[in-house]
This record gives structure tokens, C-alpha cells and sequence, in this order.
């Protein structure tokens, strides 16, 4: 198979254009050098009953199949009766740099929790709508009424573009109430999920040139709000719970796969299980499409295709929730309208378990996942605890050789570093009835509070592989950084030569200067065209064109006549900013030796049309070779008010008497 990459270009983005917002600063990444292991068991008999006065000496505890020595041994049991202790410790202010109203706690200690049973009540508000919302509410106030005890710890958050945290932990039933009744179903702001009969041809959501645009139109903002709740969490030993209220997770092109896994392994490691929630109860699919949708088109709604879809699309949705639960020890709660179980699972499994720590006699540390298990010498006992852990990587004192490796090393790690943000975008352009052009480009947000004094190098390392797991396309580089570029965003773009199929591309990029590692994963589909009745390109969004110096023909289409169109990864755009639309329509169909292809650009606010471009029409070619007719349309955002868009191309091919509607999200500020 023919592999080559194309058009490799490294761009710092003028600040005016990218320069990051003074509130979406990273956090500082927080690496802990954790020397004790600590997991959670649970032990029943035959008939389920909790198995209470074991001793460490009953335990056999083995990670990797290796005998572990047990450190700490303890038995947690939460009463009714409010134990001891500091009642409302500050554990989710202190991570989301919302300082306590009064004078900061003395340093809180696990054993000065025993007896307690910490949750949290996480709210996803960008994922439900205004009912679903005040479902979960309600339930969350029965619980408060009905099942809330004294040692019962609660804390309140909320995610939308960030983390809120409304209560931190309390047992104060009325703080709890209070918090909860802080947002009511207004505060719901789904953003409406693409029509199953649609999505096939809607264009996934971009990113955006801060980290926070970046996360506008994916699920990454969502799982780092559960991996910074995790790692304030870490510090106490014994079980805590998060009990995720959500609409589904609907995967999109521009989710980072690695952002779920450190997610789960925070949790895990933290001793934190995820209970997820489906606010959307028991769901009908109706074949037809519901009184929201228009009414179905062609033989989807009579061969079983459009159902097929929908059954697909909601089980998506909910793959997600049931990954975070299963791979933290907890339990995903979907297709019920009884909210009240989740409580009910969640009191039944932290009441009582058995707290073992061990030092991991494996210090290796090479991010390689390490198998748990613990088995109970007392024949005819169930014992029940997580399946282990990743180990930390360490970066430090390290060679040319061993740097290299480390990259690879990232490259293969299922839960890869995050310490620095890096996004990734396809698209696909065809040159060949059997081969396509898919342009990647890269970029790290740049950060006003870490600006460069000297130049700086970044280690960029890419891999497309296809559903087999064969590389079949990769990209090495080495780009210098000039001073003072930390408060500029990096883009970098090139591109590869790929036949139709579905692949995963991941990217690892690491900051020489002081060893910091992000990376970025997502799947990448070309669609074969052969078969589609309008045969169209990517839709590419952009707000900038840059000059090339070289005028001669490339496999590139985003090159033309010495320019070059600089994806947006964010689809944010400012009001001063033009937004250009760059596609083709391959191989239309002709009559007479001519051919008559119509389109146009129609702006969606909700189900409102605000704006359509005059219709545009094509009768040739504009590219011989590749039979292509290009369109070009440029939409200046000033005659748009701030707020999300739905952008429609509309594509008729006159002559076929065909057309087809690719659609992609625009947000305007």
C-alpha cells in the first residue's frame, strides 16, 4: 500500500487570532509518586451477606500473579450513627480554585473519615435537557429526604463548559438541598444530538483554539471534570463514590479516546467508582422518528435501516457511561425510570469492605497495567475489589534513546499523558476512485502564563493504523519554537495518502523543556464515494489563509494558487473573522457533455434559518484528473449573532435529480 506524507507545515498563529483567554489557563498537571497500592474488597458468603472479623492474614493479595506484602489492613463499616471526626471536609473547593468561604481545614486524615460514606452528586447540565434535568433533581432530593444519614458526606457539582462545585461535602440535608435547588431545569443546555437519519452526513464538531473551544463539541471537557474530582478525592483512602447524572456520552470526531482512559485511571487509582446515570429513563425507538423529527424520507423507514440507526445511536450513547462504571467498579443505570437504585447500589456497596494496601513490589514504573487479585483462604467466600491499575511513567534523566522510546512507549499505552493539550482533526478529499488525500493538523493550545524566554523544541509523533491494527501511516518531527511562543497556539499540519476504510489515528507531543507529554486519540472514516449517489468531500471550516511560496500542483487540495487554508479545529469563530468553506463534488452526473451541480450555505440557529448564501452553480469541472468541481464560499461572522450554529450544505446534483445536506456545528463569539 502506497503511503506518503504530504505538506508538512509548522504555523504559530498570530496572537490576535489565537491567543488564549486569561480564564481557560491549565491547571498544573499533578504527578504523585505513589509507593502503596490501596483496593477495596468486598467479601460475601452464599448468601450475600457482608463477611465481617477477617484479619490480613486471611488475604492473599497478588498483583501480576506476584505475592504482595500487606502494609495497612482496616475494615470500613458505615452506620447511621454519625462517627467522630471533622463533618464537612473541603476536598472539591481546594481542585476547582474555589477557596473555602472560612479559614482553610488542618490537613485531613483518612482515619479521621472512618465510618463516613463520601458522594458526590455530578450533574452533566451540557448533556440533559430541561426534564431530564429536573428528574434528577427530584431524585436526588428523595434520596436526601429518604436514604441520607448522618455519616453520610454529600457534595454537589455541576458540569457545563467547566466544573462548578455548588456543595463540597457535607451532612447537612438542608446545604444539600439548598445546592441542589441552586439550578433548576432551565439550566439545561443540551445541545441537540444529530437526527439517526442524518448522521451518516453530518460532519462531526471541530475544536477551537483555546482548550475550552476545544472541548465546546465533545466529551473531553467531561471526563477531565471527573479526573480532577478523582485526584481530589486520592488523598483519602476508603471508598468514594460519584454518582454521574447524564444524557449519554454521544461519541463525536473530535473526542480524545485517551481522555477516557486517564479518567478511569485517575478513578482507580483514586478509589473512586462511577456510578453513571441516564437521565433519559426508558426510551422508545420509534421506527417512523419521533413528533421531534421531520418526517422520513426514502426506504430507511421501510427497510429497517433508519430504526437500525437509532438502536445504533442510542446504545452509543450509553457505552460510554457503561465503560466509566465497569472499568471503575461501579454500575451504569440505564433504560429505568427509578433513579432511586443508583442510591440504593451505592449505599449497598460502600456500607461495608475491607481496606488493604500493599507496597507494589514491581517499581518499574512504565505505565503498564497491573492485574489485582485478592482471594480469601476461607473456602466458599465471593470476594469482589477492581482489576488493578496503570502504573505511573516516569520522565526524568533521560537520553536521546530512552526519550525516543518513550514516545513509542506513549504511542502504545492505552492511557497515554495529558499534561499538555493536543487536539487532532481529519477530513478527506479524494484523488482516486480507490485513494483520498486526509489532511491532519495538530495543535497545542498556547498559555499567556507560560510564555517562552527562550526557543524550545516540541517531539511530535503520529500513527494511523487501520481496524487491524496495522500502521499504515506515520508522521516524526522535531519543531523549533521561537521565544515567547508559549502564548501562541502551534499548528501543525500534514497529511497522508489512504485508501476507504476506518482508522485510528493518536498523536503524542512532548515539550523538551521540562519533559511534559500530551496526546490525542480519535477514529478516522473515509467514506468509499463509489457508492454514494453524491459523491462530496469533507466540508472544511476555516477561518485563516496562509501563503505558500510554492506555486506548483500538490495532492493537497487545502493548496491552491499559493495558498493555503488552514483548517479550524475549533469551528469558533470570532465576529471579526471571515469563515471560508472549502469542498468538492466528485464525478456529477452529465447530459449532453455538461453538468449542472447547485449548492449554497443555509445557517441554522435551533430550527430558525438566520442566513443562506446565494445559490451557487457549477456546469464544469474544475479538476480534470480528479473530476472534481470545486467550491469555495466566504461568510464574513460579523452579520452573526454570538451563540451556536447549525451550518447546512446544500448539494444538488440537477442533472441526477440527487442531493445531499452535510452538516457541521459553528460557534460564534
Amino acid at each position: 500500500m502506497r503511503r506518503v506524507a504530504l505538506a508538512a507545515a509548522l504555523t504559530l498563529l498570530v496572537p490576535g487570532l489565537a491567543q488564549l483567554s486569561g480564564q481557560q489557563t491549565p491547571r498544573p498537571a499533578f504527578r504523585s509518586n505513589v509507593s502503596v497500592v490501596v483496593v477495596d474488597v468486598v467479601v460475601r458468603d452464599r448468601n450475600g451477606a457482608i463477611v465481617r472479623g477477617l484479619t490480613a492474614d486471611d488475604f492473599d493479595v497478588r498483583e501480576d500473579n506476584r505475592p504482595q506484602s500487606i502494609r495497612s489492613f482496616d475494615f470500613e463499616e458505615v452506620t447511621t450513627a454519625p462517627p467522630a471526626g471533622p463533618a464537612a471536609p473541603a476536598l472539591l473547593a481546594a481542585a476547582t480554585a474555589q477557596p473555602p468561604a472560612n479559614a482553610p481545614p488542618p490537613a485531613l486524615r483518612s482515619q479521621d473519615l472512618a465510618g463516613r460514606r463520601l458522594l458526590v452528586l455530578l450533574f452533566d447540565v451540557s448533556s440533559m435537557q430541561p426534564d431530564e434535568l429536573d428528574r434528577a433533581g427530584r431524585a436526588a432530593v428523595e434520596y436526601v429526604d429518604r436514604q441520607m444519614t448522618s455519616a453520610d458526606l454529600v457534595a454537589v457539582a455541576t458540569i457545563d463548559t467547566t466544573l462548578d462545585v455548588l456543595s463540597d461535602f457535607t451532612a447537612d440535608r438542608d446545604a444539600v438541598k439548598r445546592a441542589l435547588a441552586s439550578f433548576t431545569a432551565v439550566a439545561g443546555v443540551a445541545f441537540d444530538t444529530p437526527a439517526a437519519e442524518t448522521a451518516a452526513t453530518d460532519e462531526a464538531g471541530g475544536a477551537a483554539a483555546t482548550s475550552g473551544e476545544y472541548d465546546l463539541f465533545n466529551n473531553d471537557a467531561r471526563l477531565r471534570a471527573i479526573k480532577t474530582i478523582a485526584d481530589a478525592l486520592a488523598p483519602v483512602e476508603q471508598k468514594k463514590a460519584i454518582l454521574y447524572f447524564s444524557s449519554g456520552m454521544t461519541r463525536s470526531g473530535s473526542d480524545n479516546q485517551v481522555e477516557l482512559r486517564t479518567a478511569i485511571n485517575a478513578a482507580v487509582r483514586a478509589n473512586v467508582s462511577l456510578y453513571p446515570v441516564d437521565t433519559r429513563g426508558l426510551q422508545a425507538v420509534v421506527p417512523g422518528g419521533d413528533a421531534t423529527k421531520a418526517s422520513a424520507f426514502g426506504t430507511g423507514a421501510f427497510s429497517g435501516r433508519t430504526t437500525a440507526r437509532q438502536f445504533d445511536q442510542l446504545q452509543a450513547s450509553q457505552e460510554t457511561l457503561q465503560t466509566l462504571a465497569a472499568d471503575t467498579g461501579g454500575r451504569a443505570f440505564t433504560d429505568t425510570n427509578d433513579f432511586g437504585e443508583a442510591f440504593t447500589q451505592v449505599i449497598r456497596d460502600t456500607s461495608a469492605y475491607y481496606l488493604i494496601g500493599y507496597s507494589s513490589s514491581n517499581e518499574t514504573k512504565d505505565g503498564r497495567f497491573r492485574r489485582i487479585t485478592v482471594r480469601v483462604k476461607t473456602p466458599g467466600l465471593r470476594v469482589e475489589h477492581r482489576a488493578g491499575y496503570y502504573a505511573e511513567r516516569d520522565f526524568a534523566h533521560t537520553g536521546r534513546q530512552d526519550r525516543e522510546r518513550e514516545l513509542q512507549d506513549q504511542l502504545a499505552s492505552p492511557v497515554s499523558a495529558t499534561d499538555i493539550p493536543v487536539f487532532l482533526s481529519s477530513g478527506w478529499f479524494r484523488l482516486a476512485a480507490d485513494r483520498y488525500f486526509v489532511p491532519l493538523s495538530v495543535a497545542i493550545p498556547g498559555n499567556p502564563a507560560s510564555a517562552r524566554t527562550r526557543p524550545g523544541e516540541l517531539d511530535l509523533l503520529a500513527v494511523v493504523r487501520d481496524e487491524q491494527g496495522r500502521q499504515v501511516g506515520r508522521i516524526r518531527q522535531t519543531l523549533k519554537l521561537a521565544a515567547d511562543t508559549g502564548t501562541r497556539q502551534v499548528l501543525y499540519q500534514s497529511g497522508l495518502s489512504l485508501p476507504p476504510g476506518r482508522f485510528t489515528a493518536k498523536v503524542v507531543v512532548r515539550d523538551n523543556s521540562g519533559g511534559a507529554v500530551g496526546s490525542f486519540e480519535t477514529g478516522v472514516f473515509i467514506p468509499d464515494l463509489r457508492r454514494a449517489p453524491v459523491k462530496v468531500s469533507s466540508v472544511t471550516l476555516s477561518t485563516q489563509l496562509r501563503p505558500v511560496e510554492s506555486r506548483q500542483r500538490s495532492e493537497n487540495p487545502l493548496v491552491r494558487d499559493g495558498v493555503e487554508i488552514l483548517p479550524s479545529l475549533t469551528h469558533v469563530v470570532d465576529r471579526a473573522q471571515k469563515m471560508y468553506f472549502y469542498y468538492e463534488v466528485y464525478e456529477p452526473e452529465t447530459a449532453a457533455g455538461t453538468t449542472s451541480i447547485k449548492t449554497s450555505l443555509a445557517f441554522y440557529r435551533g430550527a430558525v434559518k438566520v442566513f443562506e448564501t446565494p445559490l451557487v452553480e457549477r456546469r464544469e469541472l474544475d479538476a480534470a484528473d480528479r473530476r472534481a468541481a470545486i467550491f469555495q464560499f466566504e461568510v464574513p461572522a460579523s452579520g452573526f449573532q454570538p451563540g451556536l450554529y447549525t451550518c447546512q450544505v446544500n448539494i444538488v446534483d440537477d442533472t441526477a435529480g440527487r442531493f445531499v445536506f452535510p452538516r457541521l456545528a459553528v460557534y460564534v463569539r
